[in-house]
């Protein structure tokens, strides 16, 4: 089994613009998973995203595209950020593999975090095995990706990074 190295290693808002766009994106993604892959080789990798579906051609174009080496020069710290707040509570989900990963998907209120005085919503969670950013070039054993949404359209995604160790009770609960 496994156990939490660390919360908050990776906190990442993004701003959208268009609420429509999140559920097509959203709805996409489950119906195209097996189509790429995090690590390069066999055409699938991150540097090939954008080539893959015109729906992704976006990440062709970035410079910080997932995956992301979180000890690359590129990356920023925010030391003003301030404390991240949960506040997370039992609800029904539902468990489901969208084939490149496993997610469990709230269908009542399962809580929220807020940073900077803004309420950011848990929606839904998922695993990628091996992790699918990396540590200096080097992976862990997996990563937890939580995701919630703002009232206003924003996202932020709070990870987790596991490696071998003591069970972790939330994902013993899923099992």
């Amino acid at each position: 089994m496994a156990s939490i190295t660390s919360f908050l290693l990776l906190v990442c808002l993004v701003l959208v613009s268009c609420s429509l766009t999140i559920c097509f994106a959203s709805e996409y993604e489950v119906e195209k998973e097996s189509e790429f892959a995090y690590v390069e080789g066999g055409g699938k990798g991150p540097r090939s995203w954008g080539k893959i579906d015109p729906h992704w051609e976006a990440c062709g174009k970035g410079h910080m595209q997932s995956p992301i080496d979180l000890l690359d020069v590129r990356v920023q710290v925010f030391p003003g950020l301030g404390k991240l707040l949960r506040d997370y509570r039992a609800a029904p989900a539902a468990v489901k593999n969208r084939g490149h990963d496993i997610a469990v998907i709230w269908k009542g209120d399962a809580g929220k975090i807020t940073i900077n005085d803004t309420n950011y919503h848990l929606k839904q969670c998922h695993w990628h095995s091996p992790s699918e950013h990396t540590f200096n070039g080097s992976r862990h054993v997996m990563e937890l990706h939580l995701v919630h949404y703002s009232s206003q359209g924003g996202i932020a995604v709070a990870a987790i990074v596991y490696e071998y160790g003591r069970p972790d009770r939330f994902l013993s609960k899923v099992l």
